[in-house]
């Protein structure tokens, strides 16, 4: 497989952001339907840790440690040179490892199919999990007021 120019950071952060978030039963399903089943090699082949969450108070406070995460990596690259790597939430070796073939292929000329069949669907289900939860959370939103009751 060719390589394409390389992608900037940000494109590589987005993808690699749906591909960390996304459900691991729909990721799965899409990879299924790619024809595409790549010779590589490991780098780092999936392992199991932890990581420390941080956050911050008002997204703008101090930084405390929220608690630790579970995640799965690892790194591999195929054999046209292409290296792709697997960060993931949860302990699933599976999801890690396509996580990672799916960045390695999305520096090659398979991008745009790749981009088309996994990357595109996985946006478009995640938002409308997103939406939908928004949905029912606006329909259990209470406004509160107060009268005015003509006393001082």
């Amino acid at each position: 497989m060719a390589y394409l120019d390389k992608p900037t950071d940000a494109e590589r952060r987005q993808w690699m952001d749906v591909l960390a978030r996304a459900p691991e039963d729909a990721l799965m399903a899409l990879w299924d339907k790619v024809q595409l089943r790549p010779t590589f090699e490991w780098l780092r082949a999936p392992e199991i840790g932890g990581v420390m969450v941080r956050a911050r108070t008002g997204s703008t406070g101090a930084p405390f440690n929220l608690g630790e995460m579970t995640v799965t990596r690892c790194s591999l690259v195929l054999q046209g040179g292409a290296v792709g790597h697997g960060y993931v939430q949860g302990r699933s070796k599976p999801k890690a490892e396509v996580a990672a073939l799916v960045d390695a292929l999305m520096q090659t000329t398979a991008a745009d199919a790749i981009r088309a069949e996994i990357i595109s669907p996985l946006s478009r289900q995640m938002q409308d999990a997103r939406t939908k939860r928004a949905a029912k959370a606006a329909a259990t939103k209470v406004e509160f007021f107060t009268l005015v009751r003509g006393e001082d």
